[in-house]
């Protein structure tokens, strides 16, 4: 059965590859790419995701602007892992096609409130700040959906842009509150099931090996970004973070976890977008997520690369 997904994004080569990867894949019908300023500023998502589609040849799915900023921080960009474009690595072309002129809140509003309930995923894969706008402005999408699953967080990895905190939800701590309190269903894969895919060159290399373009154009996007963290943890490679939420949809029996309630941190400067994952059960919280704790590496990498060589 054919699912129906939205992405929510700020791509980011991880991102690209997660989008690439539905992009290419007939189970799921991407009704839409919403972009948001997190990994870069909001007008350069919004051209990579324009750039995404046109590799892809999927100029058919919609790309939509979304928030340019979180809903009461300063914005924090991570240029220093993805370079100034967001998209460094491989020599993509300008986008022709233009993002349609809909704000990417009221599209998932709009599209949401189309479909019969419980038929449509969002796929977040970067600061939840749409989403919680989304939510917001209209409190009754989230029954509709049939789930939120995103990428962010981290309970036995910490965090990765502060001792206690992940990216994606530092970024904007007040939208993923909103979002978690939501009463949506909520997938987590956090930096606890990401940091088990790892980008190894002989991973990454087999990407290049697929000879098409966009199999070449992921391998060097991940040689640009992955660089980062090879120098930052040691290891031979790099996590692959936000093509685990494709990977998830397509094929959940790669990943597991456990229903948990999980809280944000907004109030500490020291643990501003922390998750606190009750993942023990050790209070009365209703529990408001699963949260995927592992996964299998070699089928993850192994679902990738056969949906990047299913494109041009």
């Amino acid at each position: 059965m054919v699912q129906n997904v939205i992405f929510d994004t700020d791509p980011g080569q991880d991102d690209a590859v997660a989008i690439l990867t539905a992009l290419a894949s007939r189970e799921l019908a991407v009704l839409g790419i919403v972009t948001v300023a997190g990994n870069i500023p909001l007008a350069a998502t919004t051209r990579n995701a324009l750039k995404l589609v046109e590799l892809a040849g999927r100029t058919d799915v919609g790309v939509y602007a979304g928030a340019d900023r979180p809903l009461s921080r300063t914005l924090v960009t991570a240029e220093h892992v993805h370079g100034e474009s967001g998209l460094d690595g491989p020599e993509l072309p300008a986008p022709s096609t233009p993002p349609r002129a809909q704000h990417g809140v009221d599209f998932l509003i709009e599209t949401v409130r189309a479909h019969p309930e419980g038929t449509i995923r969002i796929m977040a894969l970067g600061p939840l700040t749409n989403v919680a706008l989304a939510i917001a402005k209209a409190p009754d999408i989230a029954a509709r959906l049939k789930d939120i699953v995103l990428m962010g967080g981290a309970y036995f990895e910490v965090g990765n842009i502060t001792p206690t905190a992940e990216f994606n939800i530092y970024v904007d701590p007040e939208a993923a509150r909103i979002v978690f309190a939501s009463g949506a269903k909520i997938t987590v894969l956090p930096l606890d099931v990401t940091h088990r895919m790892i980008s190894t060159p002989a991973r990454i290399d087999a990407f290049a090996a697929l000879s098409n373009r966009a199999g070449e154009a992921v391998a060097a996007m991940l040689r640009f970004s992955e660089a980062f963290d090879r120098r930052k943890y040691g290891w031979d490679g790099a996590p692959l973070h936000d093509p685990c939420v494709t990977a998830y949809v397509l094929a959940p029996e790669i990943f597991e976890g456990r229903s948990v309630n999980v809280e944000i941190e907004t109030g500490s400067s020291l643990t501003r977008g922390m998750t606190v994952a009750d993942y023990w059960g050790v209070t009365d919280r209703p529990k408001n997520a699963i949260w995927i704790r592992s996964g299998d590496a070699d089928a993850f990498f192994s679902l990738l690369a056969d949906r990047i060589g299913r494109l041009p």
